[in-house]
């Protein structure tokens, strides 16, 4: 046998024991905010559930190594999406999960779509992913637009504050959210006075928070997330804007949120969350291992990547198989039970629904320890919590109802 004969059969030898190593091996990728205003939220903690959960799995499935790749989008969709594609194209990534921003979450649901890969949003909050967007391969995992407002807004007019001023990020989840304030408003009987949208990591708020205050209404509505809640907060406590007749809202305060903004500020706020690190024993026990690596405990869109990789891997174990249709026909089977998900289970248009709770963030004086910032008000069914699947405008449903 010749030299060039015996490097070419060892070069051969080598690509198929690299395939083989290939093949066995699962791939999670979490693409996620690694280091801007959504890295508190999402980001690193992210990253760390999504291992945690493979840990609690076994760190194996059918016989495979189970590993986590990650990947930063910086907000610009067209990085977001090329990871995304680069993975299911180039790197054989089998799932993608969080995705802390609803404009690359609608890009990548049309990939996962096209490359037949499932994506799980537990960051993005925007109601499209399950509504006009489904498409079968997009699960929405944690919480969404509809959710987030029709508790809150019912209880709140209910007490007086039936009139409300918006003030909404100029984004996909911005617009998304403040077109459902607006139907839960109006269904509940209440009254929007005016309307503003601000660029994401606005610095200084106040021509906007002035403009929401000569409104008269009695609830200002902000609508943003990570830095942007604490700026605007914090600033309308320093023009004197909260008083008995006039309060905040915020349809996506985060638990890093009230940390960051303080209790003295954020106290009395209620918030419907979809998870909270202190609600049972189970809860705690995931927290007390997340805040041993991470030093703060974990968000509710962490809590989501958590349950959404774990959910997602007893599927895979079930299933018999990484296909993803395999797979997602059985996630519709499965009831959806773990430390995040009360009363889970999948609906045809890729909306999971649990239990969601009505929160309120206590004052200084009622916080016994640290992170202990809710006073759980009541828990919604996960049947309440979400639009009815009867109504939903999903093209996989529509009709069918």
């Amino acid at each position: 046998m010749t030299h060039t004969t015996f490097g070419r059969l060892a070069g051969l030898a080598a690509m198929l024991l690299a395939g083989s190593a290939l093949a066995q091996t699962l791939k999670i990728g979490v693409l996620t905010d690694m280091s801007g205003p959504y890295s508190d939220l999402a980001g690193p903690g992210s990253v760390e559930a999504a291992r945690l959960a493979v840990e609690d799995f076994g760190k194996k499935v059918l016989g495979q190594d189970i590993e986590i790749v990650v990947g930063d989008h910086t907000h610009k969709p067209d990085v977001g999406v090329g990871i995304a594609r680069q993975w299911f194209e180039r790197d054989n990534v089998d799932m993608l999960i969080d995705l802390a921003n609803s404009a690359i979450a609608l890009g990548v649901t049309n990939l996962a779509k096209e490359k037949k890969k499932v994506a799980i949003f537990s960051s993005a909050a925007t109601e499209r992913l399950s509504e006009d967007m489904c498409n079968g391969y997009g699960l929405h995992w944690a919480s969404d637009t509809y959710s987030q407002t029709f508790g809150g807004v019912g209880s709140a007019v209910k007490l007086g504050f039936d009139s409300w001023f918006i003030m909404a990020g100029n984004y996909e989840f911005g617009h998304s959210m403040q077109a459902a304030m607006e139907e839960a408003i109006k269904a509940a009987g209440g009254k929007v006075v005016g309307r503003l949208r601000f660029p994401v990591g606005t610095p200084d708020f106040s021509s906007f928070l002035l403009q929401a205050q000569a409104s008269g209404a009695k609830m200002i509505n902000i609508i943003a997330g990570g830095t942007d809640t604490i700026t605007a907060v914090r600033q309308a406590h320093e023009f004197g804007l909260v008083d008995k007749t006039r309060r905040l809202s915020n349809p996506v305060v985060y638990l890093t949120d009230v940390h960051s903004a303080g209790l003295k500020d954020m106290a009395g706020m209620q918030v419907v969350v979809p998870w909270y690190w202190d609600y049972d024993e189970r809860t705690r026990a995931f927290a007390k291992r997340f805040f041993a690596k991470m030093k703060k405990m974990p968000t509710e869109p962490q809590g989501g990547v958590y349950s959404g990789v774990l959910q997602y891997l007893k599927a895979v174990q079930a299933a018999g198989s990484k296909d993803s249709d395999k797979v997602l026909a059985k996630m519709q089977q499965m009831p959806m039970d773990d430390m995040f998900s009360r009363n889970g289970r999948l609906l045809p248009n890729g909306r999971m629904i649990h239990d969601m709770f009505l929160a309120e963030v206590k004052s200084p004086s009622e916080s016994k320890y640290p992170w202990d910032y809710y006073r759980i008000l009541s828990v919604i069914p996960a049947d309440k919590a979400f639009r009815p699947l009867k109504d939903s405008k999903c093209p996989l449903v529509a009709g069918k109802n």
